[in-house]
């Protein structure tokens, strides 16, 4: 097939354009690709910080165009007409906010009489509310098929769009990350300053008052009772949440000397310093679709500590590749915690995380899209 991909790739930084980038390089091994992605992806009063992130190229794509300015609707006809003259079998669309409604809809109006249309669709709605979501929501999706990658995200596309054509996966291992890793985890440590006998946990990734953050700032008082050698490294984004709330947080556990932060984006070259010197991931999210996070933390083949929320319980074996706990019950985190180490847990886990890799493999996604590709019928 001839395929086009639109969406943020390298070097756009966050894991939908890793993913866009690892999806164009499994779909390539059989078919034609090329990305179409942003020459502006948000305005800066949308989004005040650093959008690009060129430290690292492991997830370039090379056949690439930067096309779309989701400001200029001059662009969004480029595009379409681009798509057109190249006439590709599919076009698939990097779905995971409303915001890129208007320029999507542009696009799929002029390309769906010609061109198969499928939705890789991250988030169907957003966590944070946007004004018309789901009618800018609905405009877009119902002009293809969606893959999905959790049952809750299956349920709000069906109450949406009910006789929308799906497919439910997971999504795969973001596995270049470990294949540029050269670090052991003595290495690590020692760059961290942390000691060898040190239990550390990790939280990484943007945070959102949604990802329950406290929750596991309010463990640790009972996990450093039990493991006093236990460390916390907070490494993320705080974007619009209040930093200061989460370190007077720590301060009243009286948790200071067991909690690290690491504030602001981590360049893709470094993330493998935060996996490799951890031994457990934690997502303490109190309400979630799905996270790139559980699959940064396979490709280390690192066990993960996750809520029984979303599409988590899907990537997370409970018992075999790490735990599920109760949403905000800092107790019952704590509890996993002390489990994992006292049960000495992390050789079990991680042999059960390789024995699971096929579950979470490219080629399984890329089959995925192809089915969908035959059974499409043009609207």
């Amino acid at each position: 097939m001839n395929i086009v991909i639109i969406g943020p790739v390298y070097p756009f930084k966050g894991g939908i354009a890793h993913y866009t980038g690892l999806l164009a390089t499994s779909l390539q091994k059989e078919h034609y690709v090329e990305v179409l992605s942003f020459r502006l992806q948000y305005p800066r009063f949308l989004y005040k910080k650093e959008q690009k992130d060129f430290a690292n190229d492991a997830f370039k794509f090379e056949n690439t165009k930067y096309l779309l300015n989701t400001l200029n609707p001059f662009s969004f006809l480029k595009v379409a007409e681009y798509i057109k003259k190249q006439k590709p079998d599919l076009a698939i669309f990097e779905w995971w906010h409303p915001y890129f409604a208007p320029s999507y809809w542009f696009i799929l109006k002029r390309i769906k009489k010609h061109t198969k249309v499928i939705f890789t669709c991250h988030n169907v709605l957003p966590h944070e509310k946007f004004p018309l979501q789901k009618i800018l929501t609905k405009a877009v999706l119902s002009k293809g098929d969606c893959i999905v990658h959790s049952a809750t995200d299956a349920q709000e596309l069906k109450r949406l769009l009910p006789e929308t054509v799906y497919k439910q996966a997971v999504i795969p291992t973001f596995c270049n990350f470990s294949r540029l890793n050269t670090l052991q985890k003595k290495d690590a440590h020692e760059a961290l300053q942390l000691t060898k006998t040190d239990k550390v946990l990790l939280f990484f990734g943007f945070i959102r008052e949604y990802k329950g953050l406290k929750h596991l700032i309010q463990a640790m008082p009972d996990i450093v009772r039990q493991l006093p050698e236990s460390k916390l490294l907070i490494v993320g984004d705080y974007f619009e949440d209040n930093k200061e709330e989460y370190i007077d947080l720590i301060s009243q556990c009286g948790v200071e000397e067991h909690v690290r932060i690491y504030d602001g984006y981590v360049p893709d070259s470094e993330v493998a310093l935060y996996f490799a010197a951890c031994d457990v991931v934690i997502l303490p999210y109190e309400s979630a679709t799905q996270s790139g996070i559980v699959q940064i933390a396979y490709g280390f083949n690192k066990p993960v500590i996750a809520t029984r929320v979303g599409g988590l319980p899907d990537v997370v074996t409970d018992g075999k590749t790490g735990y599920l706990v109760p949403p905000g019950n800092s107790t019952a985190i704590a509890d996993a915690v002390v489990r994992f180490f006292n049960d000495c847990k992390a050789g079990e886990f991680k042999e059960n995380i390789e024995a699971e890799a096929h579950r979470f493999s490219w080629k399984k996604l890329t089959k995925i899209v192809e089915e969908l590709a035959e059974d499409w019928s043009t609207v």
